[in-house]
Formats: C-alpha cells, sequence, structure tokens
C-alpha cells in the first residue's frame, strides 16, 4: 500500500499530471456553477478526449472533475439561489438569505472548508471501508431502500417550522408530481395528460432549476434592486469566518459527511438524497430549529459536508463490482473501461495502483477546488450587489442553456420555466419549497422499493419488519417522527419553582 501510494503520488505531482488536475478542477467548477449541467455532463463530454491518453492521467483529470463539481454548484446556489447541480439544492435553503444579508463571503468560505473536509472523510472512509464493501452494499435490499425513503419523507414533518399545514401540502404536490409517468406494477401511464415528454417522469434537474433559480429571479425582478438588501450593503467580507465555522460545528460536519458516505454508497440513491438527509437531520437536532431557512451557516455546513462526502461512497460499489453508486460514477465507469479496467473485486488485489490514483485525484482535487473557492470568494460575492436588470436576463439565459444542453430537449426548457412559475407562486404565498423538493427526490424511490419488496415477500408487508436493517430505520424513522412532540413535552414547564 505504501508503495503504491508513493508511485501515486510521484505521478500526481508531475507537470503533467498537475496540468490533467488543474483542467479537470477548472471544468468541474465551470460545470457545476452553470445550472442544468454538472459533473455527469462534464465527464460524458470529457470521455472521448481521453482516449489515447495514459490510463493515469484520464483517471486525474476525472477524479478533478468529480470533486470539484459540487463546490462549484454551491457557490450558484449560495449568490443567486440556484442549484448548480440538484445535490446543491439544500445549500439554497441557508445559503442565499446569507447572501441576501450580506454574508456571501462566509457562507461560501463555509461550504469550501465543509466540502473539502468531507471529500477527504469521505475519502479515507472509503479507503477503510474497501475491505468490507461488498457485504456493505449487499446488505441493502429493496425493503432498506424503502425505509431509508421513509426516513427522508419523515423529515417533512418537521422541516417545515411553524408552516405546518403549508409545508404538508407542499409534500402532498410534489409527491402527485413524483408519480407522474410510467408506472412500472401495472405497466400504464399517469398523469401525463397523453404527454410524450412526460412518459418518464418529472426530470428533477429542470424542476430543480425552474423551482429556484427561475422562480427566484422572477421575485427579484418584482422587488427590483440587488440580491443582498440595502441593509447589507458594505464591505464584502466573512470568508475566514465562515471557514472557522465549519470546525466550531465540528459534530454537523462529522454527521453530514457519515451521511454522505453512507447514502453515496448505495446504488441508485445519489446526492440529493445525502444532502437532503444532513439538512434534515440538523434542523431536527438544533435548539435554533427556527432560524433555519433564514440564513443558519448550520444549514450551509450540513449539505456540503455530505454532497462532497458521498463521492467517495459511491465509488464503493464502483470499484469493489461494477455497480455505480451515482450517474456520475456510472459514467466514471464507462471510463475505467473504456482505459481496459475492469471494475470489480479483482481490480482491488491487481490493480491497487489504479485504486490510489482515483483516491489521490478525489482529494487533491477537493481539496484545489475549495483553495480557488475561498481565494476568489470576495469577487464572486460582488455578484450580489449586481442590480437585477442586469442580473435576471444574464442568470435566466445562462440557466435555460443550461438545461436544454443537458439532454437536447426543449421540454426541459418549458419545464423549468414552468417550474419558475410555480416556485414564484410559492415563495408569494409562503409555502415552503424544501418539502416539494423533498418528496419530489424521494417519492419515486419509496414506491418502486415498497412494490419490489411486497413482491418478494409474496404480499407479506411484514418484510420490512423482520430484516435488521430495515427495522432498524423505521426505528429511526419513529424516533424522528416523536422527536419535535417530545422536545415539546420535556420543554413545557407550567409552573416555576417558588410561584402557584
Amino acid at each position: 500500500m505504501f508503495e503504491a501510494v508513493s508511485s501515486g503520488l510521484s505521478l500526481l505531482f508531475t507537470l503533467e499530471g498537475t496540468l490533467y488536475l488543474f483542467l479537470g478542477v477548472f471544468v468541474g467548477l465551470i460545470f457545476g456553477a452553470v445550472p442544468g449541467l454538472g459533473g455527469t455532463t462534464a465527464i460524458a463530454l470529457l470521455m472521448p478526449l481521453t482516449f489515447g491518453m495514459e490510463p493515469w492521467l484520464a483517471i486525474t483529470m476525472v477524479g478533478g472533475v468529480m470533486g470539484a463539481t459540487s463546490f462549484g454548484g454551491s457557490v450558484a446556489a449560495i449568490l443567486l439561489n440556484t442549484p448548480g447541480i440538484a445535490p446543491n439544492a439544500a445549500t439554497c435553503f441557508d445559503g442565499y438569505p446569507l447572501a441576501q444579508q450580506g454574508k456571501a463571503g462566509m457562507a461560501i468560505g463555509a461550504a469550501a472548508a465543509a466540502s473539502s473536509t468531507g471529500g477527504l472523510i469521505g475519502v479515507f472512509t472509503l479507503i477503510a471501508i474497501i475491505p468490507v464493501a461488498k457485504l456493505i452494499v449487499l446488505s441493502f435490499g429493496p425493503p432498506e431502500f424503502f425505509m431509508l425513503a421513509l426516513l427522508g419523507l419523515s423529515a417533512i414533518a418537521v422541516s417545515t417550522g411553524g408552516a405546518f399545514l403549508r409545508g404538508l401540502i407542499s409534500a402532498l404536490f410534489g409527491l402527485m408530481l413524483a408519480l407522474v409517468g410510467y408506472d412500472a406494477v401495472s405497466g400504464g401511464y399517469r398523469f401525463t395528460a397523453d404527454i410524450e415528454y412526460l412518459y418518464d417522469g418529472i426530470p428533477l434537474v429542470p424542476a430543480l432549476v425552474g423551482l429556484f433559480a427561475l422562480s427566484e429571479m422572477i421575485n427579484l425582478t418584482v422587488k427590483g434592486g440587488t440580491v443582498a438588501t440595502k441593509e447589507a450593503s458594505g464591505k464584502i467580507s466573512g470568508v475566514w469566518s465562515g471557514v472557522a465555522s465549519v470546525y466550531r460545528n465540528w459534530a454537523i460536519l462529522l454527521r453530514g459527511s457519515a451521511i454522505g458516505t453512507f447514502v453515496g454508497a448505495l446504488p441508485g440513491v445519489g446526492g440529493t438524497v445525502a444532502s437532503f438527509l444532513a439538512y434534515t437531520a440538523t434542523v431536527q437536532t438544533a435548539k435554533d430549529r427556527e432560524t433555519f431557512g433564514k440564513g443558519n451557516i448550520k444549514g450551509v455546513i450540513a449539505p456540503e459536508s455530505a454532497n462532497n462526502a458521498k463521492d467517495g461512497g459511491s465509488l464503493i460499489p464502483t470499484l469493489s463490482f461494477g455497480i455505480p453508486g451515482s450517474a456520475e460514477s456510472a459514467i466514471f465507469l464507462g471510463v475505467l473501461i473504456l482505459h481496459g479496467i475492469e471494475p470489480g473485486p479483482m481490480l482491488l488485489i491487481e490493480e491497487e495502483n489504479v485504486v490510489i490514483s482515483i483516491i489521490l485525484a478525489l482529494t487533491a482535487s477537493t481539496v484545489l477546488a475549495s483553495l480557488i473557492g475561498i481565494i476568489v470568494a470576495r469577487q464572486l460575492s460582488m455578484i450580489t450587489r449586481v442590480n437585477v436588470n442586469i442580473l435576471v436576463p444574464a442568470v435566466v439565459a445562462v440557466a435555460l442553456v443550461g438545461v436544454y444542453a443537458l439532454k437536447g430537449e426543449f421540454g426541459d426548457v418549458v419545464l423549468a420555466m414552468v417550474f419558475g412559475v410555480i416556485g414564484f407562486l410559492m415563495i408569494r404565498y409562503g409555502f415552503p419549497r424544501i418539502t416539494l423538493v423533498i418528496a419530489l427526490v424521494l417519492g419515486e424511490l419509496a414506491e418502486r422499493s415498497y412494490h419490489q419488496s411486497i413482491a418478494m415477500a409474496d404480499g407479506d408487508w411484514m418484510i420490512f419488519f423482520t430484516r435488521e436493517i430495515s427495522l432498524l430505520l423505521f426505528i429511526v424513522t419513529a424516533l424522528c417522527l416523536a422527536l419535535p412532540g417530545l422536545r415539546f413535552a420535556f420543554g413545557r414547564r407550567p409552573f416555576k419553582r417558588g410561584k402557584s
């Protein structure tokens, strides 16, 4: 192992290796910051260009993209309420309010530190867990996936603060949208209005771009002025205080990283689920829950640490036996195969140098992207001072071009605009968007896993309680739902001592 690490470092820090790493990080930051693109698109576009390259150089460049995309997306989420990639949507909830308060530098600094540290934790977890990776991944079946989705959905009940009824309405609307499209059980199409575009369901990226980016641009146009309020005008600073806040809240950082690594290792779940689970877990356990959604720095640290940690987690099933943990790692799998590298148990034994190269590239790119973010944070923060008459047309154009570039379908552009109007109406009438997003993300996973579980058990729903991990997740879900009530019950003090 020591020889492999030494060899990998000597290759990475050659002039050629460093240049390809910088190229990957640069591409990752750009594609992460442009709404609708993301790492999957970046790697897919770069894959043909790696043909003929040395395998370690291709891995270095692609690893640079994977490590930088998440942070690139967080910059757009914080400054413009526009998630560059879907997992950054959770960062919008507190990152953008901080930007409105003139604390964009602080938010970017926190995102950079949380991203790099979370990425490092995810990578080191990957190293530690590789010997038992197969057992962990194979222990999750449909019942466990259903309970995991149920755990995420249960967060809806406790993430809306005082707007419980409106949050519940938003969540039900999100579940309805999650049911649009092909029904694998009945074999028919639901709620599509005979529109062929909707046969595969509501695409997540255009929906998120519309719900956050376009809706916020409409709202800014109505209000006028700038993103940052007049009260928040003044010198842009706070980058290093944002970095320091991450390590002051080390428990949130570790929990978010653990959630990201764990969820990232589950095939097909992805970083969006990881980010929202980390965010809602932080809200539920915080003493100042009423400040979330209004600019609480903890609401940036939790999802950003989970977002980058999931990269290391997603490589566990990818490298161990060729099962991609996310769309991004699925494209990365294609890069490995293109260069004659076959993922699987033998890869960990016979191609240790390849595994070490991947780990080193991810580690270096995560740190490098965050350093670049910290250095240019003050300059980036100036975007919040730009008048909306200039800012809105530019953001809308970039967002819609990014959405269209994702698959080349004009329907994605139309859908993004529809969700932009829906998001604007939700802002104006006080309906929380977080519950809609959680339900939209997890609804399809919950439905599919439920039907698979029932089919496995020949109709016996007790399968959810006879499997250890599934039962454990159910208990955690029940505690999650009971937590607000327990807080209320034990927090009440009808009488003060010494008074009648």
